[in-house]
C-alpha cells in the first residue's frame, strides 16, 4: 500500500507520489521566536517528526525544512516591552525552542535557516515578482498586488471580495487594501536592511517563499504548519512562490491544536503551558505520547485528567518493555513493523490506529510472560519495540535514558529506594514478613509500586 495524505488543497486524501522517486522534501514553518514555546507549539514539531520518521522507515530520503521566523512585528514588540534586544530575545526562544523538541525527542531537521540569514534571497525574489508585475514599491515597502494573482485564496477557499487582509503598522501606499506586505519600510529605532526601495524588514510571509525556493526547490513535496497558517501566511506563500514562476508545495499538511476550555492555545491568549514547566511535571517520553498519540488533524483538549490516562496508557506499553527485557534479556527490535500497523500509518499517518496495534501486542505479551512463553515474549517484545521505534517512544531507546523520571534525580531516587528494597529483602529472608509488606505498603504511600521479579525486586512510579 502507498501512502496516502489528506491534502488541505484538495480537501481529500490523496496517493502521495513524491517529485523525485525514493525522496521526500518537506517544509515546516516553524517557530516566531518572540517568547518561549507552549505545548501547542512543539506538538506541529512532533506530528511532522512522526511523518518523517515513517518517510524514512518506508525507505524515502527525507529533507526536512523548519524555519525559524526570527525577526516580525511580535519580536519588535517584545524589544520595547522588555528593553532587551531582539535578536538576543530571538535567540534565546529560539534555544527554548529546540530544547523542547529535544526533550520530546524530535529528530532534527535537515535544515533549520533563519529568515535574517536569508535577506538577499527575499530581495531577489521581490525583484522578480516587481518585473513580472506581481508586486510594487510603494513608501519603502513593497506589497504583492492579489488582483495579478488569479488562484489568490484557492487554499482557503475564500472570495476576494469577502477578504479583509491584517495589515500592521505602518503599511501605507497600498493600491488596494487587500494586497498584503512583503517588505515593511523601516521605523526609527528599529531593526532594517538594505534594499533597492530603502531600508527595511522583511513581511512575514516573503521569508518562507524565499527559503523554501533556496533548500527545497522550485517545487518540493510537502509544505505543513498549523492550521491557523492557511491565511494568511500559507495563501499569501503560495501567491509570492507560483507568481514567482515556482510550482512551490504539491501537498499542504496541517495540524491541528491544542486548546484549553475549547480555545486555541495560544500566548496572547494567556492559556499557555510552557514546555519548560510541563517536562518538570511530568515525563518527557508522557507528553511525547500524549500529543502524538491524536490524529494529527483532530484537536486536543488539554487537561491535567488526559495526561494522566495518556501516562496510564504509555504505562501499560512501558512495563510490558520493562518486564519482557528483565525476563529475556536483549531483544532488538524487528526489522519490520506488523502489517497492521504499516497499513494505518499508511493510511495518512493514522497514529491512533497505529497505536492499537501496539497495545494489542503489549496484551499478548503480557499473556505470553504469565504463561512463561519466552519466544513469543521475545517476538512480541521486538514487534512492540519496531513500532515504538517508528514513534519515538521505544522506552530502550538511548535517547530516553536517564531522562525517565528527571534525568540526573532518577539515579538519585533509585539509589535510595534501592536501599530500602534491599531492607525489605533482608527483611522476608529472615521471614519477617510483616517488616517486608510495611515496607512495601509505605513506598505505596510515597506513590511507588513494586514488583517482584525473577531478578529481583523492580519499582515504578504508580500512575493511580
Amino acid at each position: 500500500m502507498s501512502i496516502r495524505l489528506y491534502d488541505t488543497s484538495t480537501r481529500q486524501v490523496r496517493d502521495f507520489v513524491p517529485l523525485v522517486p525514493g525522496c521526500v522534501s518537506i517544509y515546516l514553518c516553524g517557530a516566531t521566536v518572540q517568547s518561549a514555546p507552549h505545548i501547542g507549539h512543539i506538538r506541529s514539531g512532533l506530528n511532522f517528526d512522526v511523518m518523517q520518521r515513517w518517510f524514512a522507515y518506508r525507505g524515502y530520503q527525507v529533507t526536512f525544512a523548519r524555519n525559524v521566523t526570527d525577526i516580525d512585528d511580535k519580536i519588535i514588540a517584545k524589544e520595547r516591552e522588555l528593553g532587551t534586544p531582539w535578536w538576543q530575545i530571538a535567540y534565546e526562544n529560539e534555544r527554548a525552542f529546540n530544547d523542547g523538541y529535544d526533550a520530546l525527542g524530535c529528530l532534527p531537521p535537515t535544515v533549520e535557516p533563519r529568515a535574517t540569514g536569508h535577506i538577499p534571497e527575499m530581495i531577489e525574489m521581490m525583484q522578480g515578482l516587481i518585473e513580472k508585475g506581481h508586486a510594487y514599491a510603494a513608501d519603502g515597502n513593497v506589497y504583492f498586488d492579489v488582483k495579478s494573482y488569479p488562484d489568490y485564496l484557492a487554499l482557503s477557499n475564500q472570495k476576494l471580495d469577502d477578504l479583509r487582509q491584517p495589515e500592521g503598522e505602518g503599511e501605507t501606499g497600498k493600491r488596494d487594501q487587500r494586497d498584503f506586505a512583503m517588505w515593511k519600510a523601516a521605523k526609527p529605532g528599529e531593526p532594517s536592511w538594505e534594499t533597492p526601495w530603502g531600508r527595511g524588514r522583511p513581511g512575514w510571509h516573503l521569508e518562507c517563499s524565499a527559503m523554501a525556493h533556496k533548500y527545497l526547490g522550485p517545487a518540493f513535496d510537502i509544505h505543513g504548519g498549523g492550521l491557523d497558517l492557511i491565511f494568511p501566511h500559507h495563501e499569501n506563500e503560495i501567491a509570492q512562490s507560483k507568481a514567482y514562476g515556482d510550482g512551490f508545495a504539491n501537498f499542504w499538511a496541517h495540524n491541528a491544536w491544542v486548546t484549553m476550555a475549547g480555545e486555541k492555545m495560544s500566548k496572547s491568549l494567556g492559556n499557555s503551558v510552557l514546555v519548560s514547566e510541563m517536562v518538570r511535571r511530568w515525563r518527557p517520553i508522557v507528553l511525547r505520547y500524549y500529543l502524538a498519540a491524536p490524529h494529527y488533524r483532530s484537536m486536543i483538549e488539554y487537561s491535567e485528567e488526559s495526561l494522566r490516562e495518556a501516562e496510564a496508557a504509555f504505562g501499560r506499553i512501558e512495563g510490558f518493555v520493562q518486564r519482557a527485557a528483565e525476563r529475556c534479556g536483549s531483544v532488538d527490535a524487528a526489522p519490520e513493523v506488523p502489517p497492521a500497523f504499516a497499513e494505518a500509518m499508511d493510511d495518512d499517518f493514522g497514529v491512533p490506529q497505529a497505536l492499537a496495534v501496539v497495545h494489542t501486542a503489549v496484551r499478548q505479551g503480557n499473556s505470553a510472560l504469565n504463561a512463561d512463553d519466552k519466544e513469543s515474549v521475545v517476538a512480541r517484545l521486538a514487534e512492540v519495540r519496531a513500532m515504538l521505534g517508528v514513534l519515538g517512544l521505544d522506552p530502550l531507546d538511548p535517547h530516553w535514558a536517564g531522562a525517565e523520571r528527571g534525568d540526573d534525580l532518577h539515579g538519585v531516587v533509585d539509589s535510595l529506594v534501592r536501599l530500602v528494597l534491599d531492607q525489605r529483602q533482608a527483611a522476608r529472608e529472615r521471614k519477617d514478613f510483616a517488616t517486608a509488606d510495611a515496607i512495601r505498603d509505605q513506598l505505596g504511600l510515597a506513590g511507588l509500586a513494586i514488583e517482584d521479579t525473577p531478578s529481583g525486586p523492580r519499582w515504578t512510579i504508580n500512575s493511580q
